[in-house]
């Protein structure tokens, strides 16, 4: 009786969730990534990365030099590039993101990085993010000319 529990449990834990590739601490990938199921990074990729329907996840030994696709991302390690996620971006105490971010909800923990742009955008906007990167790329360099027009006017 006590192997029948044993081996019912893995069965059970194995039909829970998701199903998740794995990208060991040593491999490194050049290319394109595109799938069906979840994705959890712990070595280099080099290329892009598409899984519109699920999470991608860059751990903490994971460097990733790609664009992102993906439902929701969660970033423990390093990412150069940009971010499109149709749902949730999380970036941990100890990730980094450089480089720009179309989102609908976005989590920064202390002692994270990021460096680039972030567009938050409602979810019936999704299928325009260039006329939204537009509009909230716009208002910067108006600002860099109001100080340019306060500095000039200071010095008048």
């Amino acid at each position: 009786m006590a192997s029948n529990p044993n081996t019912y449990a893995p069965v059970k834990a194995s039909s829970a969730p998701m199903e998740q590739a794995t990208i060991g601490r040593s491999l490194v990938i050049k290319g394109e990534i595109s799938g069906a199921e979840s994705l959890f990074v712990d070595g280099r990729i080099e290329g892009t990365i598409n899984i519109p329907e699920n999470r991608v996840t860059v751990g903490r030994n994971g460097a990733v030099t790609a664009d992102i696709n993906a439902r929701e991302v969660v970033i423990m390690g390093k990412v150069h590039g940009n971010i499109i996620c149709s749902d949730r971006l999380d970036i941990r105490s100890e990730g980094s993101v450089t480089g720009d971010v179309v989102v609908q909800r976005i989590s920064v923990e202390d002692g994270a990085i990021l460096k680039g742009s972030v567009q938050v955008q409602a979810a019936e906007q999704k299928g325009k993010p260039q006329q939204q990167a537009k509009h909230v790329e716009a208002p910067k360099p108006p600002a860099n000319d109001a100080a340019k027009a306060t500095t000039a006017a200071a010095g008048a």
